[in-house]
């Protein structure tokens, strides 16, 4: 059984600000470009270091989920891996947001599906999570380089991202529609209509929202309804996506089908967001044990309050 709650105004993600990824993204800009990446990542093992014995909060939320996870307490050396991986991502946006795919080895995972449906010019949307790097989907250009992406998020997130942005690469012009507007969905639309992929990280909302309970990793947790009424009402293919990080330069962008609401009629359209939701959730847990080192939700996810 779904549970549907009402959200604080600000919920607790945004309460605790995620300061130290924007100042150490500027500051690993600055030494990647001089270094290079391999002499660069040296200074991330420092890095995660200081997380560990100062992360406070964090570190704690990083021990619960990973206990989760692997299925036993968490290790010093876990929660170690887990910050380590954190910040091999940050550190790798310098790179991926430079189009220097070069330097990576990117395998893609359920691609094709994803392909056939845009073979017709048609957009999708794709749910993403705080798994791994969003990031590392532009390398899909190197593929087709026709591929649109847009990213919808909300203000507070678009406009730190956008400053996190400007410190990599001034001269890139991002595409993220803000939501919570007045035209956010009109918008997300005309993406859709020409064919873009269009996506939302859809475990986590900002200001109020309806929120629909679910197990995860054994216990239950809240999940924004927000994105599914989108998903509803723009009445398109979602594909959940996952860039894993793998540990060295190694990554790979996973998709897979959840749901087609281009064929959902509106008396079927309540299930399917219903339908939607486990399948993401499902998705997503099944990363999370195959993969425990790349959830970044740095805060206890399990009891939002």
């Amino acid at each position: 059984m779904s549970q549907q709650t009402d959200a604080p105004a600000s919920p607790q993600w945004m309460r605790q600000q995620e300061r130290g990824s924007r100042f150490w993204l500027r500051i690993m800009s600055a030494l990647s470009c001089w270094l290079g990446r391999p002499c660069s990542r040296l200074v991330l093992y420092g890095i995660a270091m200081y997380f560990v014995l100062f992360g406070g909060k964090a570190v704690q939320a990083s021990r619960r989920y990973l206990a989760r996870s692997l299925g036993r307490p968490a290790r010093w050396r876990d929660v170690y891996r887990h910050v380590l991986s954190f910040a091999s991502t940050i550190h790798d946006r310098v790179y991926l947001l430079r189009d220097r795919f070069d330097v990576f080895e990117i395998d893609l995972s359920g691609a094709e599906a994803l392909h056939r449906h845009q073979e017709g010019g048609q957009g999708l949307l794709l749910f993403g999570a705080h798994l791994g790097s969003f990031e590392v989907l532009r390398a899909m250009a190197r593929f087709r380089p026709d591929m649109q992406v847009s990213m919808a998020m909300y203000p507070e997130n678009a406009r730190q991202i956008n400053q996190a942005l400007h410190a990599i690469n001034p001269a890139l012009a991002p595409d993220i529609i803000p939501l919570g507007t007045m035209d956010a969905m009109l918008k997300v639309h005309a993406r859709l209509e020409e064919g873009a992929l269009v996506g939302i990280l859809a475990d986590r909302a900002a200001g109020p929202d309806e929120y629909l309970s679910r197990m995860l990793l054994g216990a239950p947790a809240r999940f924004p309804s927000g994105p599914l009424r989108m998903a509803a009402m723009l009445k398109q293919p979602v594909y959940f996506m996952a860039g894993i990080y793998l540990g060295g330069n190694r990554y790979r962008v996973h998709f897979e089908l959840l749901e087609d609401f281009s064929t959902v009629g509106r008396a079927r359209r309540e299930a399917a967001m219903q339908s939607l939701l486990d399948k993401y959730v499902a998705a997503l847990e099944r990363h999370c044990r195959a993969y425990p080192y790349n959830w970044f939700n740095f805060y206890d996810f399990w009891d939002e309050s």
